[in-house]
């Protein structure tokens, strides 16, 4: 069932992504070679709890942990461990969400650490790319399958793949409502579009094959060709003529300056 939303309901959606997005501006300040997952976890919960959310990752069918940390070819769901360090060169995707007063927020956004090379840097600015496109398919009147067109079309014509077992969501009181948003699709096909539908938009856009796996501890999917992968998300309400955009990467931008991707 697709539940929509309120205007008050909307506004609370947007406190929370607020508070994510203040968050992912702390982790921002910190991403640099040398830093583990782990200690990237620990910050972005500590922030989160102090400021009156509570973590909906942590504990969710099980999952041990604030933030999803997916490195290089880990596309999504990489669980954050001391044993995991970054380096110079590579990319992190930090997917989360928060529960603020009864409603959920969710967004992710991949890092590039240090220098990254040009190709994974292309790669990087294409998923970005592609999740604005997949917004501007937000709107009332149109259908899921536009949306979707608009990910696929953009990332295969730069010669990239999409992750098809991964998708986004209805968003709201709970973390995954209906319907589910494919990063794939075509015109006219899927369900319409209607004010006051909350969405999670996440491409996830692999530079080599689609083919993915999930690793020995059950969470992690990482590409089977061992190839970069990127994810971008932002959480939206469908609105006539131009969708309204809830999550924010304003606060990584500010603390990234020029480096901001």
């Amino acid at each position: 069932m697709v539940f929509l939303k309120t205007d008050e309901e909307v506004e609370l959606l947007r406190k929370s992504n607020d508070l994510l997005g203040m968050t992912y501006g702390e982790l921002a300040k910190v991403i640099a070679p040398g830093v583990t997952t782990a200690q990237l976890d620990k910050i972005a919960h500590d922030f989160i709890c102090d400021h009156g959310g509570v973590p909906a990752c942590l504990g969710y069918e099980g999952y041990p942990a604030t933030l999803c940390t997916s490195v290089n070819e880990q596309v999504v769901h990489g669980i954050p461990s001391k044993d995991v360090v970054l380096k110079e060169g590579d990319i992190i995707s930090v997917d989360s969400c928060i529960n603020l007063n009864g409603y959920i927020s969710d967004s992710a956004y991949t890092f590039p650490v240090g220098e990254v090379s040009a190709d994974v840097l292309k790669l990087l600015k294409t998923t970005k790319e592609c999740l604005y496109l997949g917004i501007e398919q937000a709107v009332t009147g149109k259908r899921l399958g536009d949306l979707g067109y608009a990910i696929q079309s953009h990332a295969e014509q730069a010669g990239y793949s999409v992750c098809r077992e991964y998708v986004g969501h209805g968003i709201g009181r709970e973390m995954h409502e209906d319907p589910e948003v494919c990063n794939y699709g075509r015109r006219g096909n899927g369900i319409i579009l209607k004010s006051g539908m909350t969405l999670a938009i996440e491409p996830m856009i692999l530079m080599g094959r689609r083919n993915v796996l999930i690793e020995d501890d059950g969470w992690t999917a990482r590409t089977c060709d061992r190839k970069p992968a990127a994810h971008y998300e932002l959480s939206v309400c469908v609105r006539n003529g131009k969708a309204d955009i809830l999550s924010t990467f304003d606060y990584i931008q500010q603390v990234l300056g020029d480096r901001f991707i």
